[in-house]
């Protein structure tokens, strides 16, 4: 009898082999990658071969989801902060602001007023939920985010620093479900949540952010003046970087997916020689990748049908509202008067903002808040219901955006995107 982990490694080495060999062809048609390993995954779930399973004897190891979710979530924040060369200012970001502050708000209590007014749930519920699905995906995004550090477009950078912001910022939020999920009584708890969790928390993740990657990079310049490092190795300080700032973040109670973030951003500023940057950037979209992969294969794997079928009804309801609704809505609402950059339009194309509305791709960084809330004391009926239109709905993401991602952005790029001129990387005195 072959050991099923023997199975498991020949069936995702056969499968890199078939992805990789296929992306020339996969990567011209209208299908993600993630489509391909959520179905893989299934395969190898308990409908399939059942060779991958986080349920035994109908426990699920919830801890195995959130840490890995967590590792593949601040590799792909890095990877964003990375990408982006664009100079730090309100009017440069101002699309990113608007959807941070504007979308992000609306769309968690636009599916919290889902919860509660359509699927019978407190607001404790209700809001969990909606800060759970309201995040977009930094990591399954990765066909409609910046293709490289050139890359200028809006569309491109607004989805890119969004995803790598509100991995981040939609913590509060999660808190706040958790906290009234065990006491109604807000009092208890509202002033401590606006202190700790709401201004302590964000202002920790960019303080850590900055200064923890501005002391590697002052380490790493000094000590390259004197021996460099092995060609090999280099590349391996990302992830030190990555690490190092993630965890130093969350001793303090701060958000490490924003310091995270922030560091990307310091990094790509940092060095003079671009050319090590883009290697940082390359390393880093591989390590990606390559996490992309077991993240989807085990989601697929984890996919029971008659739960599913169970809360279908009302996954159907979410999915319906988020994706045609209020998520649209939202974009629409929060682009009002937003100005384009070129100088032929005064204001942004409706097509730009339309797909600002479509493209809110859902994917590990939900799944990470759901383990961490199972984590937490979710649990009953509410874990179930919560889990499982959790699920669905980033199955229905993985299959409609991955579906759409390539024609609608083959049109955009033929008839919308505007072509602007390039923004040399700032240096780190800008956040001097």
């Amino acid at each position: 009898m072959v050991d099923i982990y023997i199975l498991d490694l020949f069936i995702i080495g056969l499968l890199l082999l078939l992805v990789t060999l296929g992306s020339g062809w996969i990567s011209r048609l209208p299908l993600s990658f993630a489509l391909i390993y959520l179905v893989v995954g299934v395969i190898l779930g308990p409908y399939g071969f059942g060779l991958v399973q986080l349920r035994r004897d109908e426990i699920f190891n919830a801890e195995v989801l959130e840490r890995l979710t967590e590792f593949v979530v601040i590799i792909s924040v890095f990877s964003c902060g990375l990408k982006i060369v664009r100079p730090l200012g309100w009017r440069s970001w101002n699309i990113t602001t608007r959807l941070i502050a504007l979308l992000m708000p609306i769309s968690i209590f636009g599916i919290a007023a889902v919860g509660k007014l359509f699927l019978n749930m407190n607001w404790g519920e209700a809001i969990l939920l909606g800060a759970i699905l309201a995040p977009t995906d930094p990591v399954l995004a990765s066909e409609v985010q910046l293709t490289d550090t050139e890359d200028q477009d809006e569309l491109r950078f607004g989805l890119t620093s969004e995803g790598g912001l509100n991995d981040a910022l939609a913590f509060p939020f999660v808190y706040f479900g958790l906290y009234a999920l065990k006491d109604n009584n807000w009092g208890n708890w509202f002033k401590s949540w606006v202190g700790v969790d709401l201004i302590w928390a964000i202002a920790a993740g960019i303080a850590m952010g900055f200064v923890v990657a501005k002391a590697i990079v002052w380490i790493d310049k000094k000590i390259q003046k004197r021996r460099p490092a092995d060609e090999l190795m280099e590349d391996f300080i990302a992830i030190s970087t990555i690490l190092l700032t993630y965890s130093l973040t969350e001793i303090v109670n701060g958000y490490g997916f924003l310091a995270v973030f922030v560091a990307g951003l310091v990094v790509q500023r940092s060095y003079k020689n671009q050319e090590k940057t883009l290697a940082q950037l390359e390393f880093i979209e591989r390590v990606e990748k390559l996490l992309e992969i077991g993240t989807i294969l085990l989601l697929g794997a984890i996919l029971l049908w008659k739960p599913m079928l169970n809360y279908a009804v009302q996954s159907l309801l979410v999915i319906v509202f988020l994706f045609l609704i209020i998520r649209p809505l939202g974009t629409w609402l929060s682009t009002i008067g937003k100005r384009s950059p070129s100088l032929r339009r005064r204001f942004l194309h409706p097509g730009t903002r339309w797909l600002f509305g479509w493209f809110g791709i859902r994917g590990v960084g939900s799944l990470y808040y759901l383990g961490y809330a199972l984590g937490k004391g979710l649990e009953g009926e509410s874990a179930e219901q919560i889990s499982w239109i959790t699920y669905t709905t980033i199955v229905a993401s993985v299959i409609v955006h991955g579906i759409s991602a390539t024609p609608l952005m083959n049109l955009y790029e033929r008839y919308i995107a505007e072509r602007r001129e390039f923004h040399p990387p700032a240096t780190i005195d800008e956040f001097e």
